[in-house]
C-alpha cells in the first residue's frame, strides 16, 4: 500500500488566516508553476482503466505524471515515487501549510 500525504492548514493557528486552501488559490499558485498542469479528470490506466473527477493539479516528473488533488480545502498526494518529496514540501512551504501522513 502507498503512503498517501495532505499539505493541510488545519493545524495552523493563525489569526486572520484561512484554515483550508482554496481552489481558486490551488489554481493560482499551480498555474505559476511551469511543471503543473491541471486537470478535472484523473485516468489510471492498466489491466483496467478507471478515470476520477475531481481537481487535479499534475506535476510532471521526467515522464511521469503526478497528481496533486485539491480536495475539501486540503492537497493529497501519493508518496509512492520518492520524487515528489522534496516537490510536495516546497508546495506546503509556498502556501504556508503544513504536511501530515496519512
Amino acid at each position: 500500500m502507498s503512503q498517501r500525504y495532505r499539505i493541510t492548514r488545519t493545524m495552523q493557528e493563525k489569526d486572520n488566516a484561512a484554515s483550508t486552501i482554496s481552489l481558486e488559490e490551488c489554481r493560482q499558485y499551480f498555474a505559476s508553476q511551469p511543471d503543473f498542469t491541471y486537470t478535472s479528470v484523473f485516468t489510471v490506466t492498466g489491466a483496467t482503466s478507471m478515470s476520477i473527477e475531481g481537481d487535479f493539479f499534475m506535476w510532471s516528473c521526467g515522464d511521469t505524471k503526478i497528481p496533486f488533488r485539491h480536495y475539501q480545502g486540503d492537497i493529497y498526494v501519493s508518496g509512492t515515487n520518492e520524487a515528489v518529496i522534496p516537490r510536495m514540501l516546497e508546495v506546503a512551504s509556498e502556501l504556508e501549510a503544513d504536511v501530515l501522513e496519512g
